[in-house]
């Protein structure tokens, strides 16, 4: 079978769309497979070759060689086997090439299907592989238009999808707008790569940092953590092992022009810049500022920060909605409690009365109680004897005689408590569900070969598609 242009389409492929010439001839070879197949029967054994010498697709069919043919479809008689190959000998498998096939117009038609299935699907593999090995980076498009409220946009070698979830409240895009974008994933789906962007990821917002400020790009600033209310708030955090930068001033620019871009790209999304700090308490009062802070308690086990400010620094600390609170948890990843210190002093006081109800316990003594995170006389009766005697430096007996006289007050009714609950005294708490912290993926290595990316492309489909049923 000879296709005098099926050379010229090979190399054409692989010059527009960027596939290589041994995929491209793989998918050849297995359409023609499969339609040979079709034409002869399951039975037999099939080969498909491309000649590139000749530019011709060589059917062969495969069968063993005997000395007494029972079945000719898999079988042929040794006499004739020797007269095709001198070499072979009883039991070898010989493959007979099929003179002029001549397949049909249907022949060649599934065949062509087949090829273009094939190429489409290495087309696939590249593209994703391309795009795969771009995320977490910041991509421009133009917007081509609105599916079910989401954003298209052209990335030129395809389009890319801008979910409604990901664009910032209030923006609109019209057909022709070029935008940016962070590429925050692709995956592959049976119709292909899927390019998934966003502008309301912190990442974001980092991208557009490390465009903006050159220190950041050196490598002499780092951006340690980020975390956004998109379109109205967002705190990063940025660190400098050079004493002679301010990395908070030289994110924000002469004048602000530096971050005034970043905002106005944001919508007007409010920015503030914190000093990174490796100590949570100095690190979680930058964050609150411009809240004054009294004191920090932290509890490192549970990565909890109580936060004690004067009433009037209440509301800032806090923010509108409790918006500064939030990112501040965010930016720490630590739950953080805002807590009155006209509140506290009550709650103070209120488990000095308390504690102090028991005999022996002094007003000293139910101060060091309440330092050591004994409150009241219930939680006293639920201590350990080794802990208060080693709160108190008192001997093990002397504490369990302490702990044993605070489970009988309250058995007996004798002692009034009330409910320590930790609701009391906080103003407002908020936990760190949408931390955004380093990216991983941008210390990871990309230098990897071709090779290597088609490979990770194509074990990624057959993921995808192998799970495609269950989803």
């Amino acid at each position: 079978m000879n296709f005098s242009e099926l050379g010229k389409v090979i190399e054409q492929l692989g010059k527009d769309r960027g596939i290589k010439k041994d995929v491209v001839i793989g998918a050849i070879e297995q359409a023609f497979l499969v339609t040979a197949r079709k034409k002869y029967g399951i039975q037999g054994e099939f080969e498909a070759r491309y000649n590139t010498d000749d530019g011709e697709v060589e059917i062969y069919q495969y069968k063993n060689v005997v000395d007494s043919v029972k079945d000719s479809i898999v079988e042929i008689g040794f006499d004739d086997a020797k007269e095709l190959d001198e070499d072979c000998e009883i039991g070898d498998q010989l493959g007979i090439k099929i003179e002029d096939p001549r397949f049909s117009r249907v022949d060649i038609q599934t065949a062509k299907q087949i090829i273009f299935q094939k190429v489409r699907d290495a087309e696939r593999e590249i593209l994703f592989s391309e795009f795969k090995h771009r995320e977490g980076d910041l991509v421009t498009g133009i917007v081509r238009r609105y599916e079910r409220g989401n954003v298209i946009v052209d990335l030129g070698k395809a389009d890319a999808i801008l979910a409604r979830k990901e664009i910032i409240y209030g923006e609109t895009f019209k057909p022709g707008d070029r935008i940016q974008a962070y590429l925050s994933e692709v995956v592959m789906t049976n119709r292909g790569p899927e390019i998934r962007l966003s502008r309301t990821s912190p990442m974001f917002l980092v991208k557009l940092f490390e465009i903006e400020v050159p220190e950041i790009q050196d490598g002499t600033i780092e951006i340690k953590a980020a975390a956004r209310e998109p379109g109205h708030r967002a705190k990063i955090a940025v660190w400098t092992e050079d004493r002679d930068i301010d990395p908070v001033g030289a994110c924000v620019g002469m004048k602000g022009s530096r971050v005034q871009n970043i905002v106005n790209e944001l919508q007007g999304e409010k920015i503030d810049i914190v000093k990174w700090h490796d100590e949570v308490e100095v690190f979680v009062k930058n964050a609150l500022a411009p809240a004054d802070i009294t004191s920090i308690n932290s509890n490192t086990e549970e990565k909890i920060l109580d936060v004690i400010v004067e009433e009037d620094q209440l509301s800032l600390a806090i923010g509108r909605r409790g918006q500064n609170v939030r990112l501040a948890a965010m930016l720490t990843g630590w739950k953080v409690n805002i807590i009155s210190k006209s509140k506290l002093q009550e709650k103070v006081k209120f488990s000095v009365e308390n504690l102090s109800q028991l005999e022996g316990v002094t007003e000293a003594t139910a101060q060091v109680l309440i330092q050591s995170g004994i409150m009241s006389v219930v939680d006293l009766s639920a201590t350990e004897a080794d802990d208060l005697a080693r709160f108190l430096d008192i001997s093990s007996e002397e504490a369990q005689k302490m702990i044993d006289t605070a489970a009988a007050g309250i058995e007996s009714e004798d002692i009034a408590n009330e409910p320590s609950e930790e609701a009391e005294i906080i103003s407002a708490s908020a936990v760190p569900s949408a931390r955004m912290g380093m990216i991983a993926k941008e210390s990871e290595s990309t230098e990897e070969g071709d090779d290597d990316k088609f490979s990770e492309a194509e074990k990624r489909l057959r993921e995808e598609l192998a799970a495609f049923k269950l989803k």
